[in-house]
């Protein structure tokens, strides 16, 4: 349910923030919204590496394994007891269905037994508000200005919101195969790259020729999606004729050169649909938004000012989910203990916008 409700602007509001959306078991408390208490993390990664991706079986016995932990953990860091937190906010999806349960089981239980209120939050909703939270030795920058041109890059997903408020989404278009993480995973298999497969690219890149070889870059003109399939395609393509060639693969100069395909896809369509709509900035986030080619080309254009979050708050985590958090609860928004996961949430459920539409 939904409500109004006024909070003084000099008020300390703690949220407690739980996300078990996929492989990550995490807790974290944020003030107001922006500065975090405390951020724990138990990472996965090691456990799935031998699948080359996330087991969803093996996921959600790791998160109950470490839930309790964490989110003691969590609490211990932020030197606060249950008692003094003022709302609990869960991811409720969209993720695996087993991983989700757990964080939102153990979201519930605390809330029936502090009875604090229960706020669930869409996981991609968390990836935006990343963007809002300060880092320790942070200079307090100021939050990101409405309107607003949000890129959601991650494993998952690869979206263009447009963000005329808090909590006041327009979804413009999404990637219509691969993400662009998952395209970052699958290509770093292809090279022989550890997983995760972004960070490894990003590793490999370091010393290649982005020019080296010409990937194609889908334009998808008339509309604001992304499709990375074909990309992937000429990469393996070209991976099987160097093999048959007998000669070596040069690993770096494959790295950076596609990278520098995603790179600019990302980068010119985010940049157009911020003239078209009007923006004042851009925010990054999600998983890929902590590629340092990325960030950099972004940094490097001068029109617009962007907004990327701190680098431990770029893959999942919970504290972004607690400042989301933090502004539902100053809208009035509770939720109860019925609340169930939805493992296929969207952001919203607006119609996608022509290319050639802007807001008026």
């Amino acid at each position: 349910m939904h409500k109004n409700s006024s909070v003084p602007e000099t008020s300390r509001i703690r949220i407690l923030g739980i996300e078990t959306s996929c492989d990550e078991t995490a807790a974290a408390v944020v003030e107001n919204g922006r500065y975090p208490l405390s951020n724990v993390v138990a990472s996965q990664v090691a456990v799935h590496a031998q699948y080359g991706g996330v087991f969803p079986e093996v996921a959600s016995r790791q998160h109950i394994r470490t839930i309790y932990a964490v989110v003691n953990e969590a609490l211990e860091q932020a030197h606060l007891s249950l008692e003094e937190i003022d709302a609990i906010a869960v991811t409720r999806g969209p993720g695996l269905p087993g991983s989700l349960v757990v964080g939102l089981n153990m979201a519930k239980g605390l809330a029936l037994a502090s009875r604090k209120p229960l706020i669930g939050i869409n996981h991609l909703e968390g990836h935006i508000y990343s963007a809002w939270l300060v880092s320790q030795g942070q200079n307090n920058p100021s939050p990101p200005q409405f309107p607003l041109l949000a890129l959601l890059v991650s494993g998952g997903h690869t979206e263009l919101i447009l963000m005329t408020d808090h909590r006041a989404y327009q979804r413009l278009g999404a990637t219509l195969d691969d993400a662009a993480g998952e395209a970052f995973d699958k290509v770093g298999r292809l090279l022989g790259l550890a997983y995760p497969g972004g960070p490894a690219i990003q590793e490999a890149a370091r010393n290649g020729n982005e020019t080296a070889f010409h990937f194609p870059r889908a334009r998808l003109e008339g509309t604001w999606d992304f499709s990375f399939s074909g990309l992937k395609t000429a990469v393996l393509r070209t991976v099987q004729d160097l093999q048959k060639s007998g000669r070596g693969l040069p690993l770096a100069d494959l790295a950076a050169s596609f990278q520098a395909a995603v790179v600019e896809t990302l980068v010119s369509k985010t940049l157009q649909a911020a003239r078209t709509f009007h923006a004042r900035e851009i925010l990054v986030a999600g998983g890929v938004s902590a590629n340092l080619a990325l960030r950099r080309a972004f940094l490097e254009q001068r029109e617009f000012l962007v907004h990327f979050p701190p680098p431990s708050f770029c893959t999942d985590n919970a504290a972004m989910i607690a400042a989301a958090g933090y502004f539902h609860y100053l809208s009035g928004h509770r939720d109860g203990l019925e609340m169930d996961v939805l493992p296929t949430w969207p952001l919203l459920a607006s119609e996608t916008l022509s290319a050639t539409s802007a807001s008026k």
